[in-house]
């Protein structure tokens, strides 16, 4: 599915609100931060870079700069967010011009408010929903959907992982919640999951239980085959060794019996040996099916009306991240409660320079690549005259 961005500017709502915004001209709305047991050696510096390929030189986006560090950041939002009842968007770009290969790349809402540790934010602050690509080696390849919830503030992960984009260019990420409680994630405008938000998290208990007065009949049979009560074992069936001397073998002319014993030919497999005898099996006439525990409702279900109200009073945003590889660059971020405003800031940032920033990273990667082909040749015409140098003095070294 991808949305008309034409038709989504025209109806954006003029009542829209806007959370939070940025484009990164500069970093003066963010703070960094030293994680709870980390000093600050062990954070990276985040920096503003355009990147090796982009739209535009001047287009800078906040970027992780050092090798396996970590990255704390966070700013407020411009006012307490309350999403009960209404749509929420968190929208975001996302460039891992490094060839990202472990590290994380999420976004955060948190509360807080006036107590928000700012200076210490990281991976043990609370926070009410989480979201954005995770990638480390080919086993974690991720689209984190997470939500806050319940009284012990669980937190909350989509049951079915979402996918990711793991090249080299700049995507757009969006979760939308939805007042109905249901939750849409698009990429690049194109939506790759959606769904009911009760279906797809372990919010609450399960609607049904099975039965705790049932159980499996004693004399219930679930057993589809049966061994052939008319299958009998062929006569002499276990007389048939499973090797036998190899006939092919003779004994060699120079065995001498006295001094190496008997001679005895070398085993092989049998070839008509079937191994152990095991009766055919056919369908068992008894058979009824495998049980189905009967299912009731469950008592202690109750239903949430606000399971889209993750966001009770996030009054923060931020990254908390860690990478192996640095490079990851985020930009246009933008928190709203209308998807159309959110559409609407995509067309004017990311398309506007999703198609130049591609054609800049393609020039770049065939540059590269007649590069290492140069070079590939000029070092095999090298090693072709040294041989050739060498063949010469080997020759001079014999007149």
């Amino acid at each position: 599915m991808k949305f008309a961005l034409g038709a989504l500017l025209l109806a954006a709502p003029a009542s829209a609100k806007i959370y939070f915004k940025d484009t990164f001209d500069n970093k003066d709305a963010w703070t960094t931060s030293v994680f709870t047991g980390k000093s600050k050696s062990d954070m990276g510096e985040w920096t503003l870079d355009a990147g090796k390929w982009h739209g535009s030189s001047t287009d800078t986006a906040l970027k992780t700069s050092e090798d396996a560090k970590f990255y704390g950041i966070s700013a407020p939002l411009t006012s307490p967010l309350s999403n009960k009842g209404k749509d929420l968007v968190i929208q975001y770009q996302v460039k891992h011009e490094q060839n990202l290969d472990c590290g994380g790349a999420y976004i955060k809402l948190l509360p807080g408010g006036s107590k928000f540790p700012t200076s210490t934010f990281g991976g043990d602050t609370l926070y009410s929903i989480m979201f954005g690509p995770d990638i480390c080696g080919s086993g974690t390849r991720r689209t984190h959907v997470i939500f806050n919830y319940g009284e012990k503030d669980d937190n909350k992960l989509i049951k079915k992982d979402v996918k990711v984009e793991t090249d080299q260019l700049s995507h757009l990420y969006t979760l939308h919640v939805k007042p109905d409680n249901t939750f849409e994630v698009l990429i690049d405008n194109k939506s790759v999951r959606a769904g009911s938000l009760e279906s797809s998290f372990d919010f609450l208990l399960p609607k049904e239980i099975a039965d705790p007065s049932k159980s499996k009949p004693d004399d219930w049979v679930d057993e589809r085959k049966i061994p052939d009560p008319e299958d009998k074992k062929p006569e002499g069936y276990d007389d048939i060794p499973p090797e036998i001397p190899d006939p092919e073998a003779k004994k060699p002319d120079d065995w001498d019996d006295e001094d190496d014993g008997e001679w005895e030919a070398p085993v092989m497999p049998n070839p008509d040996y079937k191994g152990t005898w095991k009766p055919a099996m056919i369908d068992n006439p008894d058979y009824k099916g495998e049980w189905v525990h009967p299912m009731i409702p469950n008592p202690d279900y109750t239903p949430d009306e606000n399971l889209h109200a993750r966001c009770e009073e996030c009054t923060h945003i931020g990254f908390e991240l860690w990478q192996v590889t640095a490079g990851s660059s985020f930009d246009n971020i933008i928190v709203t409660d209308s998807l159309e405003e959110a559409q609407q800031f995509a067309e004017e940032t990311f398309f506007k320079i999703q198609d130049k920033e591609k054609k800049m990273f393609e020039d770049i990667m065939e540059k590269e690549r007649e590069e290492a082909a140069r070079e590939a040749e000029e070092a095999a015409a090298k090693a072709k005259f040294e041989a050739d140098m060498d063949e010469e003095e080997e020759e001079h070294d014999e007149l």
